[in-house]
């Protein structure tokens, strides 16, 4: 027995669990997780997901631009970046590499984000309504840092993937994902803490803005 099985065994002696080994515990872990119990939750009252994740975002001081198809956003997030007189240069996840960027007059690197980088454009793996979140998923073509170095986050949304709450997301992971990645980020939101003397401050720990460029039919749900 290594010593890491030895610690282990003893913990589970201390907590008066039988044998040396989970065993049959793993299988009725899994089991209880593939059941996915479900707790309490409010009451579903809206009738479209994207209004009403365009409402929560802006309540969270994102900003929210609708476009009717993926083509049309690097025009869009050029006359955000012009209008907020921000640099039309920055970082792209590579995934979104292919969009038109030159076109629009910007200038984008596809890769992860370095310190110096002040615009960052993302993609979304869903968005939540109830809370205005964006859930985001690390890897190889959607680097973490994108979403969290720059001080301006801009994020492309499908409409069609705007889920109702935090238990639908999860959901839709486990079923086109399987397990999940490295890292699972949820943006709410700028970055913004009341740590010094209940004082807000924007943009303490991640982008000072959030803008969000939702495409698809309005008609959605």
């Amino acid at each position: 027995m290594s010593a890491r099985d030895n610690i282990l065994a003893r913990v589970r002696r201390g907590l008066g669990l039988r044998g040396d080994k989970p065993g049959d515990e793993c299988i009725l872990v899994e089991e209880h997780i593939r059941q996915n119990h479900r707790g309490p939750r409010p009451a579903y009252k809206w009738d479209k997901e994207a209004d009403r994740f365009q409402k929560r975002s802006e309540m969270l001081g994102t900003t929210v631009d609708r476009i009717a198809t993926l083509s049309e956003a690097p025009a869009a997030i050029a006359r955000y970046l012009k209008a907020k007189e921000l640099p039309l240069n920055g970082v792209v996840w590579p995934g979104l590499k292919h969009m038109d960027w030159t076109g629009a007059g910007l200038s984008f690197a596809a890769r992860e984000a370095h310190a110096d980088d002040l615009v960052g454009v993302t993609g979304a793996f869903c968005a939540i309504s109830e809370t205005g979140t964006l859930m985001l998923l690390s890897g190889h073509d959607t680097p973490a840092a994108v979403s969290l170095l720059p001080e301006t986050h801009i994020a492309i949304v499908d409409v069609q993937r705007i889920v109702p709450g935090m238990e639908e997301a999860w959901d839709l992971m486990k079923a086109e994902r399987g397990l999940p990645p490295r890292a699972v980020n949820f943006v709410s939101g700028p970055s913004r803490t009341a740590d010094i003397e209940q004082t807000i401050v924007i943009g303490a720990h991640g982008p000072y803005r959030v803008h969000v460029v939702l495409y698809g039919s309005a008609d959605f749900q």
